[in-house]
């Protein structure tokens, strides 16, 4: 069975360690683990296959900028013939505490302009998406410079334990569902 895995961020290296680019970096973990690597010349973004058992990982890494996302992930999953069921988005989320994990299988964009634009696109706000918590520890007004700033030193040390707790939640998206996962890690 095909999944479509769909890592959120913004190319270029200006942003390449921002807290908004935390689906790409989860991604490029996930690769790294796998040992594949991305093919970066596919239409609409970066693209690396997985197989997990019996299942294939389509993981993506859209080229379309944050906000318009949805243009990328209505591309391949009418391209693979993607089952809704079968998409998840990693994001980041300003609404949980840095390194929190909530995998979620319908919901809000939560003012997400990557969310935002994949449900307009898609028509639905039922896929799944794993948000990962960046804090929201920013002024008024400073939300943008937050987002597309650095994780602060102390993150830096969480990090890579939360990154690979994110790359175990997609794994057993992929063999479990949904519904498992939630109930393993969503409370934990």
């Amino acid at each position: 069975m095909k999944q479509l895995i769909v890592g959120l961020g913004n190319i270029g290296d200006e942003y390449a360690d921002t807290r908004h680019n935390i689906g790409f970096t989860i991604l490029d973990a996930l690769v790294e683990a796998s040992n594949v690597v991305f093919d970066v010349n596919k239409r609409y973004g970066a693209i690396a296959e997985l197989r997990l058992k019996n299942q294939q990982l389509i993981l993506l890494k859209p080229y379309t900028y944050m906000n318009l996302s949805g243009n990328a992930v209505r591309y391949w999953v009418q391209k693979e013939k993607i089952e809704l069921e079968n998409l998840l988005i990693v994001v980041d989320d300003l609404a949980l505490p840095f390194g929190v994990l909530r995998l979620k299988t319908k919901g809000s964009d939560a003012g997400h302009n990557g969310l935002k634009h994949i449900q307009e696109v898609l028509g639905t706000i039922n896929y799944s998406r794993l948000r990962f918590g960046i804090g929201n520890d920013f002024p008024q007004g400073k939300q943008i410079d937050f987002v597309l700033d650095s994780f602060t030193e102390e993150e830096q040390k969480r990090l890579p334990e939360r990154i690979e707790k994110a790359c175990e939640i997609i794994r057993s998206f992929a063999l479990s569902g949904a519904d498992i996962t939630m109930n393993l890690y969503n409370n934990k």
